[in-house]
Order: structure tokens, then C-alpha cells, then sequence
């Protein structure tokens, strides 16, 4: 079995915000590949289905944001999963909006859901991260986080969770790269990735 987390914040007033893509990631895997409904487990919601010959189950924590490693670390505890069985999709500040980039390990960036597993597990677990773009300037990352995306970057929002949804099987089978690139394919970003480091965007703190 393989566990994709999308992080976010439960509630209606929060479902479109930029710091949800992570739930709106699952969602769509779950509706484009026919997973089974949602149903509360693991102090969240959770489906399960096959991608690829391979059991996958998602998992959308309802802890909040900042708690969401109390969710992901029970249902690792619970199905005993090795670290490697383990995908976290988040939002991205410091990704442009339309890029999808796959890592394993490394700093949370100033996202708190990824700081929240990092801290209840290992910071060694797959991430895909999905970018939202940085607002230019540190006082304005909070606004920007937890707003909607803006009107005009809807279709592409719409583009770019149907090429990862496509190209989900990939991951099941173990192969990132593949992802990656069966998203760019599908989906090419709209423009070229922000020149600012992993180090700036730490000190965010969402």
C-alpha cells in the first residue's frame, strides 16, 4: 500500500484557498481514477483505490494545517508503512503557480503541514509541491496563502490538477521522475520559476 496525503484546511471558507492545493490534488486523483467514497479515519478523511496494480490510500487530514503530522503519523503507525510508501502533497511558495516539482527530504519551506509531519515523523518523506507562486514580499505571504487563486489562474489550476491526477500511477509505481515528467507534458507551466531561495521562504512560517 501507498499513502498520498494532500494537506489543507477542512471547512468550506478554506476549500479554495492556494494553501488547499494539496487537498484539491487528492481530490481530483480520487475522482478521475474512480477511488472509493470519503470517509472519516485518522483524524481526517480518507479514500482508497488502486493506481497502477497498487493500493493506494489518501488522506486528507482535518487537524489543520498546522497539526496535520498527527493525522499522517497515525495512519503510518496503523498500516505500518515503510517512510518510502509515504507522498505529502502541499503548496509551494517558492515554485512558480503552473510548476510541479517531487523531492525527498529537505526543509519545510514555511509550510506548517510539512513542518508538522517533518516533526512527528523524519523530514525524509516524499513531497510533491505544488506551486502557488510567493507574493513578492514576507508580510504579504499570509493574504496570499490563505486567499483563493485568482480568477484568471483558474482553467490553468484546473489543467495542472488533471496532469497530476494523470500522471498519479507514476507515483504509485515508484517513479518520480516519471511524474514529473508526464505532468510537464500535460501541463506546461505558464512561465519560468521565481529566482528565491528555500532559505527566504523558510522564514515565512505558514
Amino acid at each position: 500500500m501507498r499513502l498520498f496525503v494532500g494537506l489543507g484546511n477542512p471547512g468550506r471558507d478554506y476549500a479554495g484557498h492556494r494553501h488547499n492545493v494539496g487537498y484539491m490534488a487528492v481530490d481530483r486523483i480520487a475522482a478521475d481514477h474512480g477511488f472509493g467514497p470519503w470517509r472519516r479515519k485518522f483524524q481526517g478523511q480518507i479514500a482508497e483505490g488502486v493506481l497502477a496494480g497498487e493500493k493506494v490510500l489518501l488522506l486528507k487530514p482535518e487537524t489543520f494545517m498546522n497539526r496535520s503530522g498527527q493525522s499522517v503519523a497515525e495512519a503510518v503507525r496503523f498500516h505500518k508503512l515503510a517512510l518510502d510508501r509515504l507522498t505529502v502533497f502541499h503548496d509551494e511558495l517558492d515554485l512558480a503557480f503552473g510548476k510541479v516539482k517531487v523531492k525527498v527530504g529537505g526543509g519545510h519551506a514555511g509550510n506548517n503541514g510539512v513542518r508538522s509531519v517533518a516533526q512527528h515523523m523524519t523530514p525524509d518523506f516524499q513531497r510533491v509541491r505544488i506551486g502557488i507562486d510567493h507574493p513578492g514580499h514576507k508580510d504579504r505571504v499570509t493574504g496570499h496563502v490563505l486567499g483563493n487563486f485568482a480568477k484568471a489562474q483558474q482553467p490553468m489550476l484546473d489543467q495542472l490538477l488533471d496532469a497530476i491526477a494523470f500522471a498519479a500511477p507514476k507515483l504509485a509505481q515508484g517513479d518520480a521522475p516519471g511524474f514529473m515528467t508526464a505532468v510537464a507534458l500535460k501541463c506546461p507551466p505558464p512561465r519560468p520559476e521565481k529566482n528565491k531561495s528555500e532559505s527566504e521562504a523558510d522564514k515565512d512560517g505558514i
